[in-house]
């Protein structure tokens, strides 16, 4: 019995040891990811500006559409700007609403075309993408490609500091992370931290270096140098992309191509996520995705979240109760450090820092909707969004040739 609880003991201590330790690296070595400086690179404007084709792909939108579409149309920019709405075989009216926006509001020229539903080994928003530029191709060829969600409002001067960022910092793809909504409580304990789990899968200042393998953007605000597009065969070549955001910046990068990455000042998500289902649905439709399905990557994932975000309040908690004084230190450290790592994300979203300590029962949120989405996978039902499921891109029937 009292060997047992010795071996007990060393095992709380170990843990405890070995979450600090993972901490004091994911501080030091992880990219400084829990930063939230990384904002637009060098805006100097160009002397002649480049033409844009703003692309949005828009599968029921109606409800978010009045808040996110007349930002776009009243966009301050110096140079030809066009807007070309892809409605996604919507049911709520979403391409008459768009028009009859535009009709009231005015402002930079609005096309809404319809590409119909996608073939075989395409997701739906690839497709309209796909559709919409091709439709801006014949237009107007544009030098520069914004890929905007329906549910994203911009300040009226976004497209013209991303276009002089792009210029003047020599990127071809140049992405903002949108502020998303967090006003219900539901939103408040998990979308912060949702920003703040992708930053440490990709620490922004990475994705920046030249040469670096790690690659990514945020789907809701990408601009993209239409020459680096058509190099790197986009959006075709990842057509089956669940994660199309990730796919399109490594798409990018692999060809030579310049990515950069940041947080938002002047681009929100509009899209409401009130209900703990709601956030649940949007995270755990992609999170099996993001591990390639595969079931080892899944099982380490569950033990490395245990160890770096559990196991710190829990050894306090143990190493109190026994009276293991170096467990308890360790732990405690571990969880001080990820709070501290955590109240620059919550300063960002204008959030109570008093919300920081509570990131451990957060993560095992995100454990349990990671978990949900790989059973989900095995029943079949895929990452499903907007009523359509995708199958894995190795199960997927090839595309025809367009």
């Amino acid at each position: 019995m009292v060997w047992g609880i010795i071996a007990w003991m060393s095992a709380l201590a170990w843990t405890a040891v070995s979450s600090l330790a993972a901490w004091l690296w994911l501080l030091l070595g992880q990219g400084f990811f829990w930063r939230t400086d990384i904002r637009l690179p060098d805006r100097r404007e160009p002397g002649s500006w480049p033409s844009v084709a703003l692309v949005v792909p828009a599968r029921d939108e109606a409800a978010v559409l009045p808040l996110s579409l007349p930002s776009l149309l009243a966009q301050d920019y110096p140079g030809e700007a066009r807007i070309f709405l892809v409605d996604d075989s919507s049911s709520d009216g979403t391409g008459d609403l768009a028009s009859a926006l535009a009709d009231r509001h005015g402002g930079l020229p609005l096309t809404v075309t319809t590409p119909g539903e996608p073939p075989a080994g395409w997701t739906g928003k690839l497709w309209a993408v796909r559709h919409g530029v091709t439709e801006a191709r014949d237009v107007m060829r544009p030098e520069y490609l914004l890929l905007t969600d329906a549910d994203i409002s911009h300040a009226p001067d976004s497209l013209r500091e991303l276009v002089a960022a792009a210029h003047g910092s020599g990127y071809d793809l140049v992405s903002q992370m949108a502020r998303l909504r967090a006003v219900s409580v539901w939103e408040r304990l998990i979308v912060p931290a949702f920003v703040y789990f992708f930053a440490q899968l990709y620490p922004f200042r990475r994705i920046a270096v030249p040469g670096s393998r790690t690659a990514a953007a945020a789907g809701g605000c990408v601009l993209l140098r239409d020459e680096a597009a058509a190099r790197a065969q986009v959006p075709d070549s990842i057509r089956h992309a669940v994660i199309d955001d990730v796919a399109l910046a490594r798409a990018v990068k692999s060809t030579g191509g310049r990515v950069w990455l940041g947080l938002a000042d002047k681009v929100d998500s509009v899209r409401p996520y009130p209900r703990l289902g709601d956030l649940w649905r949007m995270v755990s439709r992609s999170a099996y995705a993001q591990l390639r399905h595969q079931p080892l990557l899944l099982l380490g994932t569950v033990a490395g979240l245990l160890l770096v975000y559990v196991a710190p309040p829990a050894g306090l908690v143990a190493g109190l109760l026994l009276g293991d004084q170096a467990a308890a230190w360790a732990a405690g450290l571990a969880w001080l450090v990820m709070t501290a790592t955590y109240v620059p994300m919550l300063r960002y979203y204008r959030l109570p820092l008093a919300l920081a300590p509570l990131l451990p029962g957060t993560a095992v949120l995100y454990l349990l909707m990671t978990v949900d989405s790989a059973v989900q996978h095995y029943r079949g039902r895929g990452a499903a969004w907007k009523g359509r499921t995708y199958a894995r891109p190795d199960r997927a029937e090839p595309a025809p040739d367009q």
